[in-house]
């Protein structure tokens, strides 16, 4: 398979912050990546999906959101227990136990789309799983949000101008509404060169599989396929 895999290799991955998923997806791309071909061009590119658009500015307190969530506290512990095992075998260290508040992941959303254009979205992307998921940074004050984006290559000045106004906010419901008019309704979601779709974290040989075959597709000029969701989070909650 490797010898086919030569051309640009586009991923798009459609992500929100609040999903632990979304973390390990991420940690199991970059596995796959390392599987290409030395010199292989790759593009990734994150895009804007909200698990719970109506949530407050403030955030909610996550234990009760939890418990309005999966109505049990011993079944939240033992998600979380699951996906801390989840997360060591790809070397994320979650942190559940420092997580106070969910936010609302729309502010988070625009400045991923700002790091995309000045060129640092995925480092500011890791920034930003790392300080929710590990350090149980609170992104519902933005001081915060724009102290994790500067610390990954954004200017201080240029977080806040864009947190201040409403810049973003029409790119990043647009990406929404891109996704949702295909029928998405959890994430992480792997869109890979723009032909094959493959939903949840999946392992990397999946990954790799997949995007062998979309660069078949692409030869022979098909349309987009889907496949079905796994091992990732929607409006009810994080599969496990």
């Amino acid at each position: 398979m490797a010898a086919r895999l030569q051309n640009m290799n586009k991923f798009r991955v459609v992500s929100d912050l609040v999903c632990p998923w979304c973390y390990i997806g991420k940690r199991r791309l970059e596995a796959a990546l390392r599987e290409l071909p030395p010199g292989a061009d790759t593009s990734v590119s994150w895009h804007a999906f909200q698990l719970n658009p109506g949530m407050a500015t403030q955030g909610m307190d996550r234990n009760e959101y939890r418990l309005r969530k999966f109505g049990d506290a011993e079944r939240c512990r033992a998600m979380d227990a699951q996906l801390t095992e989840v997360g060591k075998s790809v070397g994320i260290d979650f942190r559940f136990d420092l997580q106070s508040t969910i936010p609302n992941s729309f502010d988070s959303h625009r400045v991923i789309w700002l790091a995309g254009r000045l060129g640092v979205q995925d480092a500011v992307m890791e920034a930003l799983f790392r300080a929710y998921f590990c350090e149980g940074v609170n992104f519902t004050e933005q001081a915060q949000l724009v102290k994790v984006a500067v610390s990954a290559g954004l200017e201080a000045a240029r977080v806040e101008r864009l947190l201040g106004s409403e810049e973003g906010a029409t790119q990043v419901q647009a990406e929404e509404q891109e996704v949702k008019e295909f029928g998405v309704t959890a994430v992480p979601l792997f869109i890979i060169q723009d032909r094959i779709a493959v939903s949840g974290a999946q392992p990397p040989e999946v990954l790799l599989q997949a995007l062998d075959q979309a660069q078949k597709v692409l030869r022979k000029q098909r349309s987009p396929a889907k496949e079905s969701v796994r091992s990732g989070c929607g409006p009810a909650g994080c599969d496990l």
